[in-house]
């Protein structure tokens, strides 16, 4: 059975950074992120891997899962969302103390998605992939990015529907900040394979491919295992995106996922927009998609609002949900069972 924690009002937040922490001249997007968040009736507690940065981490991979550990086991903490995600999560995943994890949320994206999908598995505990930190910095949130804190207050056995976003971020414009952050300028448009209209259930499981694939053949990436103890043989709708992949490199890890069983009862999977995928030879990741769909005989749909191109629509790891697609447009129907 999948264990769901729930977001109260005047929750408290803990900000920890299990992957890459904050160089000094941006500690002001934390500052403000935290300060929107108190605004909105949070309070926000910072862990010192926030604001140090070297060698491509927040601080040796002990000195992170020592700090995520003691904000999962203090019970005066809420929620937890890094600051935004890294290159190196997986150096500390050893060190978590996954047995003692109490039922908390934990919100981010990236190299974030990686523990998120990691904890899911082996402890049935419910996950949240979307916004990041960072990007709750804004004077306002557009719809999409919003919805992580109605997600997050979902209660057992209750749902949540969300729509596809109506634009999307195509490059990021620092030199101009916008009052939401993202700079939605392009109309969102969900796709499928066979161009028809998609309707899958399952539970969800996903993240970032470049990340997560690490975690086959180990111990945190057990997929089979999860399926019989925590949702019985239930189907998994997988949720992917890729951040900076090549083609060839993507398909080489969705076969590695294939090879190693995490497609077995699989009902559909789901792409989001990806800065990446760099053809390779004229090989596309319309291509990849293709084969992929026909290799499974599930059905595919692509350019979701999840990953680095934003805004992000709120998975939950773990949760039943129902995923239509039709003419461009999306809903994802999330139950908390």
């Amino acid at each position: 059975m999948i264990r769901y924690p729930i977001l109260e009002k005047g929750a408290t937040i803990g900000v920890t950074a299990p992957s890459s922490g904050v160089q000094s001249q941006l500690h002001e997007l934390v500052k403000t992120a935290g300060n929107r968040l108190e605004e909105r009736g949070f309070n926000v507690v910072c862990g010192e891997t926030v604001w140090t940065q070297d060698k491509a981490k927040s601080a040796p991979a002990k000195v992170r899962a020592a700090e995520l550990n003691q904000m999962m086991a203090d019970e005066k903490i809420d929620l937890i969302i890094p600051p935004w995600g890294g290159e190196l999560l997986i150096e500390m995943l050893e060190y978590l103390d996954f047995h003692r994890l109490q039922d908390k949320w934990i919100l981010g994206y990236s190299d974030i998605s990686l523990l998120m999908l990691a904890i899911t598995l082996k402890t049935g505990i419910a996950t949240a992939h979307g916004t990041n930190l960072a990007d709750l910095r804004g004077e306002y949130s557009d719809e999409t990015t919003a919805m992580w804190q109605t997600v997050l207050s979902t209660k057992r056995n209750e749902s949540i529907l969300q729509h596809s976003s109506e634009k999307y971020q195509k490059e990021w414009k620092h030199d101009t900040p916008s009052p939401y952050v993202f700079h939605l300028t392009e109309e969102t448009y969900w796709k499928t394979v066979d161009s028809n209209r998609v309707h899958i259930k399952g539970r969800l499981l996903g993240g970032c491919v470049d990340v997560i694939r690490h975690l086959v053949g180990t111990p945190y990436g057990d997929v089979r295992t999860f399926s019989e103890k925590f949702i019985e043989g239930e189907s998994i709708i997988w949720y992917l995106e890729n951040c900076e992949l090549s083609t060839t490199d993507l398909r080489r890890s969705l076969v590695q996922m294939k090879l190693a069983g995490w497609f077995e009862n699989c009902s559909g999977i789901m792409f989001g927009r990806s800065p990446a995928n760099m053809p390779v030879d004229n090989y596309t990741a319309e291509d990849v998609y293709q084969e992929l769909s026909e290799e499974l005989r599930i059905p595919i749909i692509y350019d979701i609002d999840c990953g680095h191109v934003p805004p992000q629509i709120t998975f939950v790891n773990g949760a039943y949900a129902e995923v239509e697609s039709e003419n461009g447009k999306g809903r994802v129907f999330q139950t908390f069972k």
